[in-house]
């Protein structure tokens, strides 16, 4: 019988399905600094990678609101060892200049000294008090939304209290069957476990492609909160997904309504120069080597992200 080896065994169940971790650090950052963690412009510093879509939340929204002056950001190497995410200079990311660590693992051992589990990005450190605040982009796209208000340049109300419940219940819905349900497809190690959630995941994206028809974003003429918690899987989806996680009944550019959608937010101002496809591409093709053991990194897809998307016709202004 063939041998099967989970990409992550310590996040493995025994009937072959891939349940994540639960985020380690999740102190806050607050306006009134009433957890001990206050705003302040320059004190916290970002470590990202450009490849890891909760992570490029994060990117997309330090950009778009404007606090790039603020909170400072350092880009790891895309391809990680058995020994994780690495501070290395290279294309598009660098050595650590904040604390000259060497891998992402000395800021979690320096936050808790007994920490065992899987080091992930993003991660918001403090430079104040020398630790972690959080590394869950869950609260961390909340804490840059709201939180950090008075420091951003561009703010734009991304979680208004008009849709807040709604917003929150998209984002519980996309997550476990989309954001989540690829890699629950990718990572898994039986043919049921593995088939639960692909079946999942373009279970999601038909109840999307229709919900886009009729509406510019997911709640009407603007992108809200879950717009970007969505677009970071989305255009992660043909390059990645379809082959490398076996997500492959349909690609993106074949629902009409998503592939422009995407493309619509991809063109916002900004949107962009946050989406490394060589980062992306490499990141997972030669670092989940259980998945793929040649490591040979795919020269495609083509795909113009820049044509015309033609969603101007369901709402105004993409950024209001």
């Amino acid at each position: 019988m063939m041998d099967v080896r989970a990409q992550f065994p310590d996040e493995q169940a025994e009937d072959g399905s891939f349940v994540r971790q639960e985020d380690a650090f999740r102190d806050w950052v607050t306006a009134d600094g009433r957890s001990g963690y206050p705003v302040e412009a320059g004190r916290y510093h970002l470590y990202v990678s450009l490849a890891c879509p909760w992570a490029s939340r994060i990117v997309i929204l330090r950009k778009l609101l404007g606090l790039e002056d603020a909170i400072g950001m350092t880009v790891v190497d895309p391809v990680r060892d058995e020994r994780g995410w690495a501070f290395r200079d290279g294309p598009g990311y660098s050595k650590d200049p904040i604390n000259g660590f060497t891998y992402l693992s000395e800021a979690y051992l320096a936050t808790d000294p007994k920490y065992r589990g899987r080091v992930t990005v993003p991660v918001l450190w403090d430079m104040k008090t020398k630790r972690i605040v959080s590394n869950s982009d869950d609260d961390l796209m909340r804490m840059l939304e709201i939180e950090f208000k008075a420091l951003a340049t561009d703010w734009v109300d991304l979680f208004p209290p008009e849709h807040r419940a709604e917003i929150d219940q998209l984002n519980e819905w996309i997550y476990h069957t989309f954001n989540n349900g690829v890699y629950r497809a990718g990572f898994a190690t039986s043919q049921a476990a593995y088939e639960r959630a692909a079946h999942g995941v373009f279970e999601t994206l038909d109840k999307l492609e229709e919900r886009l028809s009729t509406r510019r974003y997911l709640f009407g003429p603007r992108p809200l909160e879950t717009d970007w918690r969505l677009f970071v899987t989305l255009i992660r989806f043909d390059p990645v997904y379809y082959v490398h996680f076996k997500c492959n009944v349909r690609l993106i550019a074949q629902y009409p309504n998503l592939f422009g959608y995407t493309r619509d937010l991809y063109q916002i101002p900004g949107v962009a120069e946050t989406v490394d496809f060589d980062h992306i591409k490499r990141h997972y093709y030669i670092t989940h080597d259980d998945i793929n053991p040649t490591r040979l990194v795919p020269i495609g897809p083509a795909q113009d992200l820049n044509a015309p998307h033609g969603r101007e016709r369901l709402g105004t202004a993409a950024v209001s």
